[in-house]
């Protein structure tokens, strides 16, 4: 991996669109947040889907990871360019990764910089930090990276979701570092749903997560590589957390792209190929 892939503006290897597909990008607003809302109408959760009475054999489509795929199978469902509202059931199913990941594909094939975010959503549970994604986008008048929660624009949750407050969504570097730090108890970060994914392997699960996102990887939600899966057994000790303070200390930085690179190369980071093509 070179520097220069991570320019945000353009696509890396889950959010590049094909040729035939820059058609459907017709009438898409011209704004960041605009872009986010139109992918409030290509996505829908599997809970909500199964209320909408899509049929379960669609439910697999969380599991794309390419949005080139997902775009694909929207497609096939509705043909209609991006902008177009689509009924529930004419979405692809997906969750706060898809919103994201979709979101930052159509700003990237735009030229807008930005990146997909994988953390923990502060604002959905009192007290709790819920498993959560999210996208960004620079803001050159402002030189700042803003936060956009793609999936909940309009939907009440916080005062503003299309520029999230510092407090109101937290990466899973800035998490790790808050609960290295003593500041937040790590088994109030988990994935909302279940008594059992929650504490600091789950902290330190999405701050590799989120790194691979900063390095334009943006993995699934649950996918597991490096040393994540033993990190969920309570199979690593002192050294693997001496190297996610690494990950997330570099991924909270988040603009040296020589940092970020040179880190991800580690061999219990790297994602492996076969998860990517």
């Amino acid at each position: 991996m070179t520097d220069d892939m991570l320019d945000y503006s353009r696509p890396g290897p889950l959010t590049r669109l094909t040729a035939d597909q820059f058609r459907l990008l017709e009438g898409l607003p011209d704004d960041p947040v605009g872009i986010c809302s139109v992918v409030q109408n290509l996505v829908i959760q599997p809970a909500d889907a199964a209320a909408a009475g899509v049929s379960e054999e669609r439910f697999a489509e969380k599991n794309i990871r390419p949005v080139s795929e997902l775009i694909a199978a929207l497609t096939t469902l509705d043909p209609a360019p991006l902008c177009q509202t689509r009924a529930p059931g004419r979405r692809v199913v997906g969750t706060c990764r898809h919103f994201a990941t979709i979101a930052c594909a159509l700003l990237r094939a735009k030229g807008i910089p930005s990146r997909a975010r994988c953390g923990f959503g502060t604002c959905f549970v009192e007290g709790r930090g819920v498993d959560h994604w999210i996208t960004e986008y620079w803001r050159a008048d402002a030189g700042r990276w803003v936060r956009v929660d793609t999936e909940h624009l309009g939907h009440g949750y916080v005062h503003r979701p299309e520029d999230l407050a510092p407090s109101e969504f937290l990466t899973g570097g800035e998490a790790w570092i808050r609960y290295r730090k003593g500041l937040v108890n790590p088994h109030m970060f988990g994935v909302a749903g279940v008594d059992y994914a929650w504490g600091p392997a789950e902290i330190s699960g999405n701050a590799v997560r989120d790194l691979a996102a900063l390095c334009k990887r943006e993995m699934l939600p649950w996918d597991e590589w490096g040393l994540m899966t033993e990190a969920y057994e309570g199979k690593t000790g002192h050294d693997y957390d001496l190297l996610i303070d690494a990950v997330a200390e570099t991924c909270v930085g988040g603009d040296a792209a020589a940092a970020l690179t040179g880190l991800y190369a580690h061999e219990n980071l790297t994602v492996p190929q076969h998860m990517i093509s």
